[in-house]
């Protein structure tokens, strides 16, 4: 695999174009995913039974199996938008699809921003437009396009050798708040030149979140909006990719470490966040057992607090792992801390250690901060990441539609 310096339009056959179409007083609020043929999708979405229009769309257009475009808003989630909502997202699919030649249940429709507020449909349909005319090899804009609360843009690429052929899988991702296990305000759009077949993509793509996307959390919420999408349409040439073929898990290991990528940049750009916190437990009798825990603790607000205060508050963290429904003995759990600045263990066998709370403290002001606990019962191991809990998230939120 070669991590590559690219965006959504890197592999063969895709175009991209973000623009300001005036849903947002300033920044670029729409953005469009083509590809040159219609390509195989897969997709996993939000589990708020409040679910947004374009989620209520795309769920229907799914079962097709294959599409060419994603259209793309921000600024407006329309959710809670009732029978208009559903219009508005049907006639984003059908006017994307008018200016492409292609038909509507092949335009995968997202939005994002805020809830309850119908879309202003005239400037939506200029922008569709301006987008289908725009539609190029640079991706930065329709990154930059997507984004809500978020701080930078979002996008992961990379390459890997199959049959000979150069296949690359990229994506990007917006997402800052409304993050927790099980996806959140996230969303999230991969492009693939590979051939694979649309059950080994919809399979591979659920097995890839349930070890990225359903292993973060910023603040405990769930959106109404989250969608993960892909569109894989085989112009690399390599031979057809199915569970188990030649090549295969060479691709699933590159498609999942773009799917990490994103998930992490997503934690790292936090609202408000100061730290980039990895727990990882490792020892447990099972992997289910090993993410429960792990989840736990980065979902924890007074775990995040206490990072906030790079606080070397361990019983926040066993107390976590302890309500976490994990099968797992506390009396056998070692805990540590871990950064650029070096590693200080804080419990042992379940009992805590004597250490120096000033060179805890010092490791714990780090950006990124690792916290390990191994449970000693088992091989599975899990990885989650979050962000500490801040002032500036209060701020950010407290004022959001305003």
């Amino acid at each position: 695999m070669k991590i590559i310096n690219g965006g959504i339009t890197s592999p063969k056959g895709f175009k991209a174009a973000g623009i300001h179409a005036g849903l947002k007083k300033s920044k670029l609020d729409m953005a469009m995913i083509v590809s040159e043929t219609e390509a195989v999708s897969a997709g996993a979405f939000t589990t708020n039974v409040v679910k947004a229009a374009p989620v209520i769309w795309d769920r229907k257009i799914l079962e097709k199996g294959s599409a060419r475009a994603i259209v793309v808003n921000s600024g407006n989630a329309n959710a809670c938008t009732g029978e208009q909502g559903l219009a508005d997202a049907r006639t984003m699919a059908e006017e994307t699809a008018g200016c492409l030649g292609c038909s509507a249940d092949s335009v995968f429709v997202a939005s994002t921003g805020v809830i309850g507020v119908n879309l202003d449909m005239e400037k939506i349909s200029r922008g569709i437009s301006v987008l289908a005319s725009s539609l190029g090899a640079d991706g930065d804009a329709a990154a930059r396009a997507i984004l809500t609360t978020d701080t930078v843009k979002k996008e992961a690429a990379v390459t890997v050798e199959i049959d000979g052929r150069t296949v690359t899988i990229a994506g990007i991702a917006k997402g800052s708040g409304m993050i927790h296990p099980n996806m959140a305000t996230m969303l999230c759009f991969i492009t693939t030149d590979a051939a694979v077949s649309r059950q080994a993509l919809q399979s591979m793509l659920g097995r890839g979140i349930s070890d990225t996307f359903n292993m973060i959390s910023v603040d405990g919420d769930t959106s109404t909006n989250d969608s993960v999408i892909v569109l894989a349409n085989g112009m690399a040439g390599n031979s057809l990719l199915e569970e188990g073929s030649d090549g295969f898990s060479v691709f699933e290991e590159a498609f999942t470490y773009v799917l990490g990528q994103l998930a992490r940049m997503i934690v790292r750009d936090g609202e408000g966040a100061g730290r980039f916190i990895q727990m990882k437990v490792t020892g447990a009798k099972s992997k289910t057992d090993a993410a429960l825990m792990a989840r736990s603790v980065v979902s924890s607000s007074l775990v995040k607090a206490a990072f906030f205060g790079a606080d070397a508050n361990w019983g926040r963290i066993l107390c976590a792992m302890g309500y976490s429904k994990a099968d797992f003995d506390p009396l056998l759990v070692d805990l540590s801390f871990s950064s650029a600045k070096g590693e200080i263990q804080v419990l042992s066998a379940g009992r805590p250690l004597a250490f120096d709370e000033g060179r805890a403290k010092e490791i714990l002001l780090e950006k990124e901060v690792f916290a390990t606990a191994d449970c000693h019962q088992g091989s599975a191991e899990a990885e989650a990441w979050g962000c500490d809990l801040t002032y500036d998230y209060v701020r950010i939120n407290g004022d959001y539609r305003s």
